[in-house]
């Protein structure tokens, strides 16, 4: 099937070039006086409006104006050069009122709930849920595991898990599943390279920094990461189990609790890192940016134990006495409620 203009865009990539020296002397003699329909007016009927990855200010403006959205091009272009935000609007099939001003015609390409046909990947998502997501968008359970089992996996990796890079993205309703995987996965592997992952860094394969990213993201905030990914290094390099709850929530496929029995530390699965010694074989979720970037520069620390005590304060060090104190805590904040609104 032929793909056109509007059929397969990541959410990730921006507008660019669209300060094009060649438009902006295209549109510069009216800018000053760019005809706009008052902010005021009452809106027409939504129309779809398509934006491509690189495409232009001044195309986007020339769109807007042709489909009755904005009274002319020269207004929201003049806007489009005044407000850093235009450089935010993601590629993808928005749904745009009619006979509005250039200003709530950026407000409403900004705003990602007038996308069609949009999936959301969140940071530390499992792709078990990103396949619920994508039946809820429309494509059947068939297509999905046909696309999944028709991908081959990148060299040098042992899963897909992990390189469905979160961020959002959007296409059209005829584009085959498998093109979509495959642009998803395109773009999880830039972000590897992106973040310095991509040759290892002596001590770790490319899938292992990424495993200790999803680790990372699974395990704590983002302004932990870099602490937690020192955590991960010292017990690796001291022989210690691991012992994250997240890798058990992981192979049970259950979210919505930090309270972990102990009979679920006995699950036979290499995914246990209460069994079994060392990294996962492979990342359980779908990492971002900043934890893929800690996973490759650590905070030097000696801390070997870590634990969340409240929602927001997880604490750091080398001392089981230390930690043993620290749990006490947490089981009283705990039965306190304290992580009800976190879950």
């Amino acid at each position: 099937m032929k793909i056109d203009r509007g059929t397969l865009r990541g959410f990730g990539g921006v507008l660019t070039a669209l300060l094009i020296i060649g438009a902006i002397h295209q549109f510069r003699p009216s800018i000053s006086s760019a005809p706009d329909f008052p902010c005021t007016t009452t809106a027409g009927p939504a129309v779809a409006i398509d934006v491509s990855s690189g495409e232009t200010g001044s195309e986007i403006a020339l769109d807007l104006a042709n489909a009755g959205v904005i009274k002319s091009s020269q207004s929201f272009f003049r806007l489009a050069v005044a407000d850093a935000r235009a450089e935010r609007i993601a590629p993808g099939t928005h749904r745009i009122d009619t006979g509005i001003c250039a200003k709530k015609a950026l407000e409403q390409l900004l705003d990602s709930s007038r996308i069609s046909n949009l999936l959301v990947i969140q940071e530390g998502a499992w792709i078990s849920e990103i396949k619920r997501s994508l039946i809820d968008i429309g494509f059947s359970q068939s297509e999905i595991n046909q696309g999944f089992a028709s991908l081959a996996i990148p060299h040098g990796y042992r899963s897909l898990e992990g390189l469905l890079f979160p961020a959002q993205y959007s296409f059209d309703t005829s584009t085959p599943f498998s093109t979509i995987l495959k642009s998803v996965v395109d773009r999880g592997l830039r972000e590897v390279e992106k973040a310095g992952l991509s040759k290892g860094d002596g001590k770790f394969t490319v899938e292992d920094l990424l495993t200790i990213a999803s680790l990372v993201q699974a395990e704590g905030d983002e302004k932990d990461f870099a602490k937690i990914s020192q955590v991960v290094r010292n017990r690796v390099s001291k022989g210690m189990p691991l012992q994250f709850d997240s890798t058990i929530h992981y192979i049970k496929g259950s979210r919505g609790s930090v309270f972990l029995s102990t009979q679920s530390t006995y699950l036979k699965s290499p995914f246990n890192t209460y069994r079994n010694y060392g990294l996962p074989p492979t990342p359980i979720n779908n990492p971002g940016s900043a934890a893929m970037k800690a996973a490759l520069n650590p905070e030097n620390g000696p801390w070997i134990f870590f634990i969340t005590v409240a929602p927001g304060d997880t604490r750091f060090t080398d001392s089981i006495e230390q930690f043993n104190e620290w749990k006490v805590l947490y089981k009283k904040n705990l039965k306190a409620g304290a992580f009800r609104s976190s879950q």
